[in-house]
């Protein structure tokens, strides 16, 4: 693979790089060992975790797999929950732990995680840039960034908060323009700082079957070609993007990941094969159920709903045939505001009808609403919401706090 080079760093880094989350430490510990060292051997030299990733034990299990000289291979990437942090004080204690957790020095990526423009500006009055200036000069962190699931309208506002090294961002060719877009990516590229895409496939969504006519283009562009290649190959493409973190779980991804990385360098893609990603997209969402843009006109609700994320969640679930418990789960951990945010949920949409007059669709936004409360918020969401937040998250955050004092 030829390496991407951060402009602010001077690191080199392999477009394909690991999304550890997804492996399977506990039932198939030695097979994922096996296949991140697989990964190593063939040029992966970035691996992405977290703290909070298997409640420490993903941090852990990479410091096993990075023995025997694999430690000199890679860089690590792994972020602080800084959503949840309270004291300032706590953040040298997950520092700590996690380098031990690591069996390392030095993290040479450390991402604030899932933070929005008014976590960080929150954060920034507790003196989290302070922290992470003084962790860089006792060299327990090299370079600093964020990892981002807020709206696209307060992205450039964050990254100018900060001198950041780089960043994480979700970016596919079905959420272009949802989740992040191209000219947000342009504008931290412009910034010299690195690029990283978590969930490339939409958690493989994008790699799994596609409605009917999406399938049949993509198989008469090239029969040879799975839909997750082309999902790769989208990404891969693109100049501006420095690493794409794939969350591998089995050899046989591993080794079809890699040849397309190998294959696939910036700019190479014919014209004709982009017209064919743009037309299975194009296809895909006009097969929504619900007629959204993701402009976000609608925006800012005084009432606290996400109308965009939360009409997006519901066509989600009928256009990839998600079962009930993944949809649930998705919506459930977007809006329900447990970790680190506001309740953003369809069902506290009182029908004022401000979002009706300013949808550049003339949806009927709060009846459509009504349909995804409908079928997210069951008889009993309100208490799985309410023992979440005073009994689950702050169980968790007690585990938290104990792990790191």
């Amino acid at each position: 693979m030829e390496k991407r080079v951060i402009e602010k760093t001077g690191d080199e880094i392999s477009p394909l790089a690991f999304g550890a989350m997804r492996l399977d430490i506990k039932k198939g510990r030695e097979e994922s060992k096996k296949i991140l060292r697989h990964g190593i051997d063939n040029g992966i030299n970035l691996i992405d975790t977290a703290y909070l990733y298997g409640l420490g034990e993903n941090e852990k299990f990479l410091s096993e797999v990075l023995k025997d000289g694999y430690r000199e291979k890679v860089k690590i990437s792994t972020k602080i929950p800084a959503f949840n942090i309270r004291k300032i004080e706590e953040c040298e204690k997950y520092l700590n732990k996690q380098l031990e957790a690591l069996n390392t020095d030095c993290i040479e990526y450390y991402f604030l995680h899932n933070i929005d423009l008014k976590i960080l500006k929150r954060l920034e009055k507790k003196g989290i840039f302070d922290f992470l200036e003084k962790a860089k000069k006792e060299g327990k962190i090299k370079y600093t960034g964020f990892s981002y699931h807020g709206n696209i309208s307060q992205f450039k506002d964050l990254v100018d908060l900060y001198n950041f090294d780089a960043c994480i961002i979700q970016y596919n060719y079905f959420d272009e323009g949802i989740q992040m877009d191209l000219d947000c990516i342009k504008y931290v590229k412009s910034k010299g700082m690195g690029v990283f895409v978590m969930e490339p496939l939409k958690g493989g969504i994008l790699a799994g079957k596609l409605p009917q006519k999406a399938e049949k283009i993509f198989k008469k562009a090239d029969p040879s070609k799975t839909n997750g290649e082309w999902g790769l190959s989208w990404l891969l493409n693109q100049k501006e993007i420095t690493a794409v973190l794939s969350g591998i779980t089995s050899l046989d991804i591993l080794d079809e990941n890699l040849n397309t990385a190998k294959h696939v360098k910036i700019n190479s893609l014919s014209e004709r094969e982009i017209n064919t990603i743009n037309e299975v997209k194009n296809i895909m969402r006009e097969s929504l159920k619900i007629n959204c843009t993701n402009c976000g006109y609608c925006m800012p609700c005084k009432y606290g709903v996400d109308i965009p994320r939360c009409l997006s969640l519901y066509n989600e679930k009928y256009l990839f045939d998600e079962s009930k418990l993944e949809s649930f789960k998705n919506y459930f951990m977007q809006v329900s505001g447990i970790v680190g945010g506001k309740e953003q949920y369809a069902s506290k949409c009182i029908k004022c009808n401000k979002c009706v007059r300013l949808c550049t669709q003339k949806l009927n936004i709060p009846e459509e609403l009504k349909k995804v409360e409908k079928e997210f918020e069951k008889v009993g969401f309100k208490q799985i919401l309410w023992i979440s937040k005073h009994i689950v998250m702050p169980i968790v955050n007690k585990i938290n706090n104990y792990r790191i004092t």
